[in-house]
């Protein structure tokens, strides 16, 4: 597996799993713009979105509505970003689609800005603590 993306989603490399289905892995950001930081992405390879299929955007779409709530109990932000880079801007060369917790006063500039670095939990603390509150909603 060549692709960084695929290895994420199939877990080839360490990550911290939210959820996971046939179709996609939900993730947390490695370097998280703030606590909860997701990353959504398909198993099989897809690099853009006008290549994903529309069962697996379905999924993908179904699962951020999901996993945003999971985010607004855990951490109770001002709002949730959600996005994804394309093209020259897909750092990973495969599809994925960032939820983000965000609060009063954050740039969103400032995501962009690489020497940006927040301060977080370890990885490992907040995954046991939106799988406990996705346990519990389901």
């Amino acid at each position: 597996m060549k692709c960084l993306g695929c290895k994420l989603a199939n877990q080839k490399d360490t990550v911290h799993v939210i959820f996971e289905n046939e179709q996609i892995t939900c993730i947390l950001d490695h370097n998280p713009y703030n606590e909860g930081h997701v990353l959504i992405l398909p198993k099989t390879h897809v690099r853009e979105l006008s290549e994903l299929p529309i069962q697996i955007a379905n999924t993908i779409m179904e699962v951020s509505q999901l996993l945003s709530l999971v985010l607004e109990k855990a951490f109770q932000p001002d709002g949730m970003t959600v996005m994804q880079n394309g093209g020259h801007f897909n750092d990973l060369d495969h599809y994925h689609l960032h939820l983000i917790p965000r609060y009063k006063g954050q740039s969103f500039s400032t995501f962009f800005e690489e020497e940006v670095q927040n301060e977080h939990p370890p990885l490992h603390e907040t995954k046991v603590k939106l799988v406990r509150i996705l346990k519990q909603m389901e």
